[in-house]
């Protein structure tokens, strides 16, 4: 993280300084802080800027029910992966027409659950899967997944999931076989994505092979699904989501009135809020190197360092007191509480003078964090606690 970066995040973060002492004497520490008003003013901005799409927000991203509730107040729709999401959101009382769910491949059990709950979208991805859909509601409409690689993501899904589109007719016919309706095409190009280029050359192919299916199978294509992946700023800058808004307006161009469109942001939706608050427990100098031992880690709300190599800004909260400055800043190791030599947050990263009971501020921790930790060591998961940024 270059110090434009951090002094911008330092100032984005002074106002909170004093909540987050207030919060630390009240529950200590790790703690996660959720303020759900970003929630509802990122998605404000995607739905600015991908125009006539419906969002569809990536329950596993964070499924925290201030989040869901938040959002579907907001309008949004919902991606759901799994049993567990479906029950999730079915006992907030979210309306399941607004779901979708997108794994491409599920258990005959699942189908039947997410049926029954009201999910009438589902996608599939290989004639296996779509084999599974024989005799089912004719009400059913699958979505065909498409494979598009993306050796530049963080997190590039094709090489799990997705159809090769030279495959794609083919699928669409044992769609079609199984006696359901073929709605369209749904592609993911990978999250945290350096570049704008894999949308453009993505949505391209999609629009060809919908054409090109269109022709010779004489189907009705009514439904494009571009995904999620949008990418965030952690410690660098990324593509802004405006940049990613025009190619896609650019490709659709008089397209767009043809189709249906969706999206499925998990990232883009949460991450910025949350922000973890962390104790400094124990320091040492080893091979000449300073260490400090955080009472949070990689099996823990960083997490993600491990699972997506994402790496969210960090700061001392001593950092945020009193008027702009530059505190002088010398390399460090952060090392998580567990007694897991891995269990390293961040090397030779800089940092002021830190204390055994300073706390340190992760911004950016709401996506792929408390999802994927785990209770290693007997250590329980850090508790959220929801509280705006002005204060309540």
């Amino acid at each position: 993280m270059d110090l434009q970066r951090r002094l911008q995040l330092r100032d984005q973060l002074r106002a909170r300084a004093g909540q987050f002492r207030v919060l630390v004497a009240e529950h200590g520490t790790p703690l996660l802080v959720l303020d759900p008003y970003r929630v509802a003013a990122q998605y404000s901005l995607l739905s600015e800027q991908l125009r006539g799409f419906r969002l569809h927000y990536a329950v596993k991203a964070l499924p925290h029910p201030a989040v869901l509730t938040v959002l579907a107040a907001c309008g949004s729709s919902f991606d759901v992966a799994t049993t567990a999401e479906v029950d999730h959101l079915h006992s907030l009382g979210i309306p399941m027409t607004r779901c979708i769910h997108t794994h491409p491949v599920k258990k005959p059990a699942d189908i039947d659950h997410a049926y029954r709950r009201g999910i009438r979208t589902f996608v599939v991805d290989n004639p296996v899967e779509a084999q599974k859909f024989v005799g089912r509601g004719s009400d059913i409409e699958v979505l065909v997944r498409l494979a598009f690689p993306n050796p530049s993501a963080k997190s590039d899904l094709s090489t799990k999931f997705g159809v090769d589109p030279a495959e794609a007719e083919l699928l669409v016919k044992h769609v079609v076989a199984a006696g359901v309706r073929f709605a369209g095409f749904s592609f993911h190009v990978g999250s945290q994505g350096s570049s704008v280029r894999p949308y453009r050359d993505a949505l391209r192919a999609t629009l060809d092979l919908a054409q090109h299916v269109e022709r010779t199978l004489g189907l009705d294509v009514s439904t494009i699904d571009i995904g999620g992946g949008f990418p965030v700023s952690y410690r660098e800058d990324m593509p802004p989501i405006g940049a990613i808004a025009d190619v896609v307006d650019q490709v659709l161009g008089p397209h767009r009135r043809h189709f249906t469109l969706l999206a499925e942001p998990g990232r883009f939706m949460v991450a910025d809020c949350v922000t973890l608050l962390t104790s400094v427990v124990g320091s040492a100098t080893r091979a000449g190197r300073s260490w400090h031992y955080l009472d949070d880690g990689l099996y823990g709300s960083y997490s993600n360092v491990m699972t997506e190599d994402v790496h969210p800004p960090i700061v001392a909260l001593a950092e945020l007191d009193g008027p702009p400055g530059r505190l002088p800043l010398d390399p460090v190791t952060l090392a998580g509480p567990t007694c897991d030599s891995v269990d390293v947050v961040a090397r030779d990263y800089p940092m002021p003078a830190l204390n055994v009971g300073d706390i340190v501020v992760s911004p950016m921790m709401g996506a792929y964090t408390t999802v994927t930790s785990s209770r290693f060591n007997g250590i329980g998961e850090t508790p959220i606690v929801v509280a705006s940024a002005g204060g309540g």
